[in-house]
């Protein structure tokens, strides 16, 4: 039997306001390409579709067409929802969908109710766990439940073996959004956990043949039975040297797994810049990165003024600049400690320091002054 693992579509989505709608409509089309070449039986989406509860129009639009054709693949269709997605307007209709062969599970009380796919070998279950917030589905759980992610993701693991063991289906594969210990996260992701209560041990998916995980966005291996198939686009910089794609997973007789990386087309780079403003104009060795969505970080002595537009002429996709002066170290402390006991004045000239890394003038300081005075005369008129 074979399976296609994705998650993470986060469709809606921009990085840093740059449209990403053409970068997620080529991956649809490769998906729906892999998913008819591969003739894969069925097609696992492990949440977050969407990037919020109510994604725009477009989004839904490009969603329900990749849906159509993912099913004219002859391919069953299995989705949870993720923490981004709103699982009420996602499950939405998922009765009549059931019928046509497409699976939604965005609520506790489908966990036990598995999607059963059949090839020569015989029946195997696939068991959806969407995203479940601990304090939202608390009052659907038994009152002696510990508290957290573990305790959820725990009830949610021993009702599905319940389920198959009572069916007697020995080929058992479960989807879930979640952090399992050992993966690895980006910036992109919205945390789901305090302190590290939001992480569960691997070991709670001892025994299953497959588990296609969402929410981590670079695709990773935690276990050889326990994957998550990552994001299909970078959604930060921070993901700028993640593998993006599927995994095509090959279910055999035992229910034992092999999965394969499938790598998803890339619209465009995402690379990382830094050196004097001079150096990243001129210099040939910053050639490769021209056609790149780009963070440029500065290191000249004071901020350059102009340098967005300078450097857009050079890389037109330039979506981040940041300043960071050579030698200098930057300051950990909080805003309240960094202003503490500091009039305005010391606050304003220690903005241009920050801004320019040297001190202002004479004469700047007394325009500062007299902006101060003058603001104090309004106020008290």
């Amino acid at each position: 039997m074979r399976l296609l693992h994705t998650s993470d579509w986060h469709l809606g989505r921009s990085l840093h306001r740059a449209d990403l709608r053409a970068a997620q409509a080529a991956f649809l089309d490769h998906l729906v390409e892999v998913a008819r070449a591969e003739r894969v039986d069925a097609v696992l989406v492990a949440g977050d579709i969407y990037d919020r509860a109510v994604p725009p129009v477009d989004a839904v639009e490009l969603c329900e067409d990749a849906l159509l054709r993912l099913h004219g693949t002859g391919a069953s269709i299995v989705l949870i929802s993720g923490n981004h997605d709103s699982a009420r307007r996602l499950g939405f209709g998922g009765g009549l969908l059931e019928k046509t062969g497409v699976h939604l599970r965005t609520r506790l009380g489908a966990l036990d109710r598995p999607v059963v796919l059949e090839d020569a070998h015989g029946p195997a279950a696939v068991y959806g766990v969407p995203y479940l917030e601990p304090d939202a589905v608390r009052g659907e759980l038994p009152a002696d439940l510990p508290r957290g992610h573990a305790g959820v993701l725990g009830h949610a693991v021993a009702r599905i073996r319940a389920d198959a063991d009572a069916r007697g289906i020995r080929r058992r594969v479960v989807m879930a959004h979640g952090w399992v210990t050992g993966g690895a996260a980006s910036e992109s992701e919205r945390d789901i956990s305090v302190g590290g209560v939001g992480q569960v041990s691997a070991g709670l998916f001892d025994g299953f043949g497959y588990v296609a995980l969402g929410h981590l966005h670079g695709q990773q291996t935690v276990a050889p039975h326990l994957r998550y198939s990552g994001s299909p686009l970078p959604y930060s910089f921070s993901e700028a040297a993640q593998r993006k794609g599927s995994w095509l997973v090959e279910l055999d007789a035992a229910g034992t797994a092999r999965a394969e990386l499938v790598p998803a087309p890339v619209h465009r780079r995402l690379s990382v810049v830094r050196g004097r403003l001079a150096d990243v104009l001129g210099s040939a060795a910053f050639a490769p990165y021209e056609a790149d969505f780009v963070s440029v970080t500065l290191t000249d002595p004071s901020r350059p003024e102009g340098a967005m537009d300078a450097l857009r002429a050079r890389f037109p996709h330039i979506l981040v600049l940041a300043h960071e002066p050579d030698g200098v170290v930057p300051d950990q402390r909080g805003y309240r400690a960094r202003v503490a006991g500091r009039d305005d004045l010391a606050v304003a000239a220690e903005f241009v320091r920050h801004v320019r890394n040297e001190p202002p003038t004479p004469g700047e300081r007394h325009l500062l002054t007299e902006a101060f005075a003058s603001a104090r005369t309004r106020e008290a008129e």
